[in-house]
């Protein structure tokens, strides 16, 4: 099994953007996200850590400017936290080894697939594509990157 961790050259290498949201839990400017409009299969990792987030299958145009998707690909490698900031109440969503800030999770996703709207900037994420997959060494999550929809 992998092992993921705070990778200090991972985080040397950020982008400003990339370092704002990552590690001060920033939050990119709506519509202006690198994976907002990415339709491949594939997989979504932690930009710091490399650990498996979200698959492709469970990605959705929510509408709302951020990448959205249904749930986690391994609900192991993300951590909610309650997030009072900006005179709000709200779930925030971190990696769990990378202690990443990602975004936020909320109860407005589609119905039929959970209910939830994970709600994850892009620059928290780097996007591999199904046929770099078992190169990478994500080979065993590609039954769970097919587009369902």
């Amino acid at each position: 099994m992998p092992s993921y961790h705070k990778d200090p050259d991972a985080i040397a290498r950020l982008s400003p953007e990339e370092y704002w949201v990552t590690q001060e839990s920033g939050t990119e400017r709506p519509g202006t996200g690198a994976l907002l409009n990415e339709k491949r299969a594939g997989l979504f990792v932690d930009i710091v850590s490399g650990e498996p987030l979200f698959a492709s299958a469970d990605k959705y145009d929510s509408g709302c400017g951020w990448p959205s998707f249904t749930k986690p690909i391994d609900q192991t490698h993300i951590t909610e936290l309650r997030d009072t900031s900006h005179g709000m109440v709200r779930v925030e969503v971190r990696s769990t080894h990378g202690d990443s800030h990602l975004g936020h999770v909320f109860p407005d996703g589609p119905t039929d697939r959970g209910g939830l709207r994970y709600c994850i900037n892009s620059a928290s994420l780097r996007f591999i594509p199904k046929e770099e997959m078992e190169a990478e060494g994500y080979g065993a999550y590609l039954d769970q990157v097919e587009d369902i929809r």
